[in-house]
């Protein structure tokens, strides 16, 4: 069984059901219209463009240029959680935590995978790595950006309190722990709710992907729990480092907190 292939005219039709989200999206003044319209015209044209890239990558498996295009992924989802922080880090701090987090959960995770559970030959082989990549660093990626935008709020919210609990004698790890343990559970919020919804729910992507291209529909369940399980410990991971390095940063060598070294809320305005 091979998949049905799609014309432009379908993905044109359905195209109409965004048009139709933003028209109403419009008429109640929600202003998330032009939002809308410009990330999916983003969406289909990143797509497009990364097809052709794949396609290529698929036919000259090199590991330089597969390394290349993880670079390329990572430099963006660094970006992407910097971008979406109200408070961020100043400095390179702000695009350095993300980055360096996620590179170091998500290719350690992917790399374990490939090389000692799949055992893809060779073990980088872009079929296998780019994708499974893909999907470690789209969840990482939520799961980094909401622990780091929790740390950054608890802190600034409770200062006060931090504060005085450095007064009485606690370092920075005491008078924060809890808002560590909250900020973890942020990060790992959407990744729970995937695990506990899969199967009654919702079908994951890559289960339904796979059972469309014709795939056994109980090899599809095998590799979907992997690849879930591959994303709780790379998002679990990913948050840890953050946030152990997001908690570094807003102290300095003296354990004072410095808020300074998180930029100034938006404005309400």
């Amino acid at each position: 069984m091979t998949i049905l292939p799609l014309s432009p005219l379908d993905l044109a039709l359905a195209s109409a059901l965004v048009l139709a989200t933003g028209a109403l999206a419009w008429r109640m003044q929600l202003d998330v219209t032009a939002r809308l319209l410009i990330a999916a015209l983003r969406s289909a044209v990143q797509l497009l463009l990364v097809g052709l890239v794949l396609r290529a990558l698929f036919a000259n498996a090199d590991a330089g240029w597969v390394a290349l295009v993880a670079l390329v992924m990572l430099l963006a989802a660094g970006r992407e959680v910097m971008a979406r922080q109200r408070r961020r880090f100043t400095g390179w701090w702000g695009y350095g935590l993300g980055f360096v987090s996620m590179f170091l959960s998500t290719f350690a995770v992917s790399i374990f995978a490939l090389a000692g559970l799949i055992g893809t030959e060779p073990w980088y082989a872009p079929r296998y790595s780019i994708p499974l990549l893909g999907m470690l660093l789209g969840n990482t990626m939520t799961g980094v950006a909401l622990a780091i935008e929790r740390l950054g709020e608890e802190v600034s919210a409770q200062r006060n309190a931090i504060e005085d609990r450095l007064t009485l004698g606690e370092d920075r790890g005491q008078a924060t722990r809890e808002l560590r343990r909250g900020s973890m559970r942020a990060g790992l919020i959407p990744i729970v709710n995937a695990m506990a919804a899969a199967g009654i729910v919702s079908l994951p992507g890559m289960m339904t992907g796979q059972i469309l291209a014709g795939a056994s529909p109980t090899d599809a369940v095998t590799y979907q729990i992997l690849i879930l399980f591959l994303i709780a410990g790379s998002t679990g991971l990913g948050t840890l480092v953050a946030v152990w390095l997001g908690t570094r940063r807003l102290f300095d060598e003296r354990q004072r907190l410095r808020l300074e070294r998180l930029s100034a809320p938006p404005s309400a305005g």
